[in-house]
């Protein structure tokens, strides 16, 4: 992988930090249990603090930022409310915030397992992705 390519990986975990950000805010504002409402936000502004993490690395590589969430997400969300809607509340949401960590678990171990990805961007990625694994056991502890 090149400089050019390891940017635009690093942009989508960025994006998919914006999304699980916007997320964790949105199920945060849907959950009547105001444990599960502060862990919520918590995680929010971890995400918050992991895209500022993940832009620095990207501008480090000489890369452009990208800015917003990724229409995958913004339809995630849509799913998340719909199926809110229909559901009978707070499991649905905790399952689908598993969902989402278990994706970016998968794409953190991509770029961990890079030989071409620089040392800075694994040693934030390693930190990151023991944060994320530390919330799915939570989340997965709360479904049970």
């Amino acid at each position: 992988m090149n400089t050019k390519d390891i940017v635009n990986h690093l942009n989508d975990i960025l994006k998919r930090n914006y999304d699980a950000e916007e997320g964790y805010k949105n199920a945060a504002e849907k959950v009547e249990s105001q444990g599960l409402k502060q862990f919520f936000l918590d995680l929010s502004s971890d995400r918050y603090d992991f895209g500022h993490q993940v832009k620095s690395e990207i501008k480090n590589l000489g890369g452009e930022p990208n800015k917003g969430t990724s229409i995958e997400g913004d339809i995630h969300r849509t799913w998340m409310n719909l199926r809110e809607f229909f559901s009978e509340g707070d499991e649905s949401l905790i399952k689908e915030c598993e969902r989402g960590e278990k994706a970016a678990i998968e794409e953190y171990d991509e770029m961990l397992n890079d030989n071409d990805v620089p040392e800075s961007v694994k040693t934030i990625f390693r930190n990151q992705k023991q944060s994320i694994q530390d919330a799915l056991s939570k989340l997965e502890s709360l479904e049970r």
